[in-house]
């Protein structure tokens, strides 16, 4: 599980330096300041979530079926937030109107913030017990 986790983390990290590079130079002149601003949110979460995959999957720290759990929550949860926001902020340059899926947008913050709280009480219960030595 944490060659996957691994391999997740780079090519999340991989695609979200190329998104990022793509709105920057390419969107720039064809959406509006502020759909440029939230295009740039998804993709900075995009990349704190491949830099977080990078750590679950190379730490000892974290349980596995922890981290089987995260890693599910985290790919889910990316799709979900960041696909839908780079969806929705060139709404106006594509004939699907992505409104009409906008509510995944915060399922996918849910599933990352989730993910963040499993980890927290995977350090918290494990502390007790020595497992950091």
């Amino acid at each position: 599980m944490n060659k996957i986790i691994l391999i997740t983390g780079s090519i999340f990290g991989f695609l979200g330096i190329i998104i990022g590079a793509f709105g920057a130079h390419v969107l720039k002149p064809l959406i509006s300041f502020e759909a440029q601003q939230t295009f740039e949110t998804g993709v900075r979460y995009q990349m704190y979530h491949a830099i977080l995959l990078l750590f679950v999957g190379s730490t000892v720290l974290i349980h596995q079926k922890t981290k089987k759990t995260m890693f599910y929550l985290i790919l889910i949860g990316v799709l979900f937030f960041s696909g839908s926001i780079y969806g929705l902020s060139t709404n106006t340059l594509t004939s699907f109107d992505f409104k009409s899926i906008g509510f995944i947008t915060p399922i996918g913050g849910a599933l990352l913030i989730f993910a963040w709280l499993i980890m927290f009480m995977n350090f918290l219960k494990n502390t007790s017990k020595n497992d950091y030595k």
